[in-house]
């Protein structure tokens, strides 16, 4: 495996020489604490951006059950527009500047910032108006109805209004992670939680002369948080604090296709894992009542955190292993993706179990209703203890990114669709138990993260049919 890599290398020599020093870290450092140096700020933004949901879900809880619900149907599009313009199309931009600049190609790393401004604002319209013209089915699909139903709306429609400032920020944070810089987006994104904290409640429930907007304050703020990280990522690259320029350039369909060919097929995989967890989630709905919803929903959003925490040693994976590959060093690539896989596994396994020994400590901070909690714990009473094997796919699949080869990832993500939607389907049906849909849930979760392990690790990269 490792020699096939090897034969990548070209000699040192025929290395492009204008390579800046950030970029020659990339290619030259010791693995394991270069990854250690990059990852912990990138985990921080994940966190800290994961929490924007979190304080949402805190707060909308006040408002009841059918909020709360409301908001475990409407979290899986919404984090499909984050999975999708932050992790998949934008690990296609990281994964095209990292390439570019591995190689020396400065003037296509710049034109970069340009398409992909075009292609985030393009999606960011267009699933807008998805959601805006088909939200109630999409919903009522999902299993939502009554009360719960009317919340969803409210809120999906607010935060789908400004759906293009979710991609444009999320894709210029992209640009910037592509250089290896992973500290700025953090502290852009940190900052933005801290306003989050006060904002929020403030909007959702009222102040003084500010009149409480109920489920649409939450909206309302998260939209706001996403203006001001524009704004501020914009700044960055146009200030010249990166090595990479705005310029007006002529639109090449060359750059495009760079972006898209990772970016569009890497969609697929963020498409395929919120479809798992919405497609459970109208299978909880047929079997059981609001509360159940609500707890499934609760406990599946400690999964939905899980990705966060995955890209935060994944966007790391994209920029070195894009930039290891574009230097010829396929070796070096491949012993990064393996050791971020490791650590991604450690970090979401200790979750995983932690949450499966405890889950009220986690469902108690946004209900007590009995029936709630007795779903969402079996939940992850069953699933918990696999959550590693979901946090190495992850890790994978963004390295897979920075590779350009994801043929691997997309067909373990259909196959845990298959034994997740499947399965489980058929185990409800035959059992009318939760507990069945929840082992169905887990075993698709392991086949998930094993399945890209043994294909990356057996040098599935480097051969040219797959």
């Amino acid at each position: 495996m490792t020699d096939v890599a090897d034969t990548l290398a070209p000699p040192a020599a025929a290395r492009p020489p204008a390579i800046d020093g950030r970029t020659r870290r990339l290619l030259e450092a010791p693995v394991l604490s270069l990854l250690l140096r990059m990852t912990w700020p990138n985990m921080l933004i994940m966190v800290a951006q994961a929490s924007t949901g979190l304080i949402e879900t805190w707060w909308v809880s006040r408002l009841g059950t059918d909020a709360l619900a409301g908001m475990a149907l409407v979290f899986p599009p919404v984090m499909l527009m984050t999975m999708i313009s932050a992790g998949a199309v934008g690990g296609g931009i990281s994964s095209a500047v990292a390439r570019a600049l591995g190689a020396g190609r400065h003037a296509e790393a710049d034109a970069l910032v340009l398409h992909q401004a075009m292609i985030n604002l393009a999606a960011g319209i267009g699933f807008s108006a998805l959601f805006l013209l088909f939200g109630p089915p999409i919903y009522r699909l999902m299993g939502g109805q009554g009360g719960e139903l009317h919340a969803a709306l409210a809120y999906s429609n607010t935060v789908f209004a400004g759906n293009a400032l979710i991609w444009l920020m999320n894709g210029l944070a992209s640009v910037i992670r592509g250089t290896g810089n992973m500290l700025f987006p953090a502290i852009v994104i940190c900052f933005g939680v801290a306003f989050l904290v006060p904002i929020s409640p403030l909007l959702i429930f009222g102040l003084g002369p500010i009149p409480g907007l109920g489920i649409i304050g939450g909206g309302v703020a998260l939209l706001l948080f996403y203006a001001a990280g524009t704004v501020v990522m914009a700044w960055y690259i146009l200030a010249g604090r990166t090595p990479l320029r705005f310029r007006w350039v002529r639109l090449r369909w060359s750059l495009f296709k760079g972006i898209l060919r990772v970016g569009a097929v890497s969609a697929l995989t963020s498409i395929q894992t919120n479809m798992t967890l919405a497609g459970a989630t109208a299978m909880v709905a047929s079997v059981a009542g609001v509360d159940a919803v609500a707890g499934f929903g609760t406990g599946a959003r400690l999964e939905f955190l899980l990705i966060p925490l995955s890209f935060g040693v994944g966007a790391p994976l994209v920029a070195l292993v894009g930039t290891n590959i574009g230097a010829g060093q396929g070796a070096r690539a491949l012993k990064i993706a393996l050791a971020g896989g490791a650590i991604a596994f450690a970090v979401t396994e200790v979750i995983g179990v932690t949450a499966a020994l405890f889950p009220q400590a986690w469902l108690s901070l946004f209900s007590a209703e009995p029936a709630m909690i007795e779903a969402g714990s079996g939940y992850l009473r069953i699933v918990g203890p696999f959550y590693g094997f979901f946090g190495l796919g992850m890790a994978l699949y963004f390295a897979s990114q920075g590779a350009g080869r994801l043929f691997w990832p997309l067909a373990s993500g259909f196959l845990r669709v298959v034994i997740a939607l499947g399965g489980g389907y058929l185990a409800l049906r035959l059992t009318g138990s939760l507990t069945a849909l929840f082992v169905a849930l887990a075993v698709a979760l392991a086949a998930f993260g094993m399945t890209i392990l043994v294909a990356v690790r057996s040098g599935a990269w480097f051969r040219t049919n797959v």
